[in-house]
């Protein structure tokens, strides 16, 4: 018997991590090919990890609530007859990830470091208890010290030391209380999820206490509502774009008129003819792919001192999900379908996005995102940058409007449809004038829309 080390796989590169929440098979379960063997979430999605072989579940390396590295053994498979070629293949595919997201690990390493600079180097292998990687950084974080955390009960298997075990902690006082905290920061912080604890920025030459946000209080009569996973995550996720990138924004008035006529033309044909809806989000996603082709300069992304220029264009499109969060699947090669292929696309991405189906690739290796605000009859908005991208457009509500129209006979006013682009670019590497030439670039191709072209 042969056994096949299940890793974690590549879910974008932004992501490096995952955490397990659960185990939908058992040791010395049988398992089927492409059967799922697990639950994960990211920051950007929640999906199944299926098995790329058939066999016995025979060992599980990780538990419930525990943070996986991308390239991490998660299970072992035993299955029928000796290493076959195909298993090895697959096992060097994978030494390859691995040792290519060993430099995100390592970067990621660097800034838990960084952001703990005044707590002391803890030695946890004094301990004869078992920390997961995640238990472990809210300590360091939180300056509590090893000889402390063994105190903590652990709801955990065999007493194991969870993430909400830590947190309850915290939450109780303990640290920065009537007992004080190794951590100097930590003394002076408020008691508080890590995950909710908002830290300013301390500048050079500054002294090291860290200000945070108070805490609000609870008058009593206040009804108190706990955040979603998903949403702690959406959180973090939109305070580190903030903190990463220098924002600034763009308008841009569009006059969509054509656009609007256009459609309203066409969409009962191309149901007839495609079996699809023909929504306005095809025709904009279209002429953003124009504009990012024009400014290739938009499609990149910033490692360090280094531009990415990004080879292809992978739009992605912010949809609403049923309990109000947000996730981004990603239409990729998008200037590279036509408008027919544009509207099945996204129509497919967006049913899948409500429904929770979406697979992890779906919603990696974005360049570049679009937000439709309009929905909600917003007229613009200020979207915060998807990282590691530079860029996001939001698109206001579409509404008739009295506007001058010029002619060679002379003005007069006109009812038109008009909305309003908002572009957000990263002022690192995105001056004001590509952010503004990008933004009419997109306004110029919805202007010029041909109301006699063919589906």
């Amino acid at each position: 018997m042969a056994k096949f080390e299940l890793k974690l796989p590549r879910m974008g590169e932004s992501v490096a991590e995952a955490t397990l929440t659960t185990w939908l098979k058992e040791i010395g379960d049988t398992i089927e090919m492409d059967e799922p063997i697990f639950e994960i979430a990211t920051d950007k999605v929640d999906s199944e990890v299926p098995s790329e072989v058939e066999g016995v579940l025979v060992e599980k390396l990780f538990e419930v609530d525990e943070v996986i590295k991308v390239g991490d053994t998660v299970a072992v498979i035993e299955i029928e007859g000796d290493t076959s070629e195909e298993i090895v293949q697959e096992e060097s595919t994978t030494e390859v990830e691995v040792s290519e997201e060993t430099v995100t690990a390592v970067e990621d390493t660097i800034t838990v470091a960084k952001e703990t600079v005044a707590a002391p180097v803890q030695d946890f292998s004094t301990s004869k208890r078992f920390y997961s990687p995640l238990v472990k950084n809210i300590a360091k974080q939180e300056g509590i010290s090893v000889a402390v955390l063994d105190t903590i009960a652990g709801t955990g298997a065999s007493g194991r030391l969870t993430k909400n075990d830590i947190l309850a902690f915290i939450e109780k006082g303990h640290i920065g209380g009537d007992k004080p905290a190794s951590n100097p920061t930590a003394q002076a912080a408020t008691p508080h999820k890590i995950s909710e604890s908002i830290s300013a920025p301390v500048a050079k030459g500054a002294s090291d206490e860290v200000h945070q946000v108070s805490r609000v209080q609870n008058t009593g009569s206040d009804e108190i509502i706990a955040m979603t996973r998903m949403g702690k995550l959406i959180a973090k996720h939109m305070t580190d774009s903030v903190a990463t990138s220098a924002h600034v924004q763009s308008f841009i008035e569009v006059d969509v008129t054509n656009v609007v006529n256009w459609r309203a033309k066409n969409k009962d044909a191309f149901y007839n003819s495609e079996g699809e809806k023909l929504t306005f989000t095809p025709i904009f996603m279209e002429a953003v792919a124009k504009a990012l082709k024009k400014y290739p300069l938009m499609n990149i992304s910033v490692d360090g001192d280094s531009v990415i220029k990004k080879k292809n264009i992978n739009i992605g499109m912010a949809a609403a999900l049923p309990d109000g969060n947000l996730i981004v699947p990603v239409i990729k090669n998008a200037d590279q379908l036509n408008l027919v292929g544009m509207a099945k696309v996204i129509n497919d991405l967006a049913h899948r996005a409500r429904e929770n189906k979406l697979k992890p690739d779906e919603i990696q290796d974005g360049t570049y995102t679009v937000t439709n605000v309009g929905t909600f009859g917003s007229v613009f908005g200020t979207p915060i940058i998807n990282q590691p991208q530079v860029g996001i457009l939001a698109l206001g509500a579409i509404r008739k409007m009295p506007a001058v129209i010029e002619t060679n006979e002379g003005d007069f006013i006109g009812i038109r449809s008009k909305m309003y682009i908002s572009h957000s670019y990263d002022h690192r590497v995105v001056n004001g004038a590509l952010g503004s030439m990008f933004a009419k670039a997109v306004a110029d191709y919805l202007e010029a829309w041909d109301v006699n072209r063919e589906i």
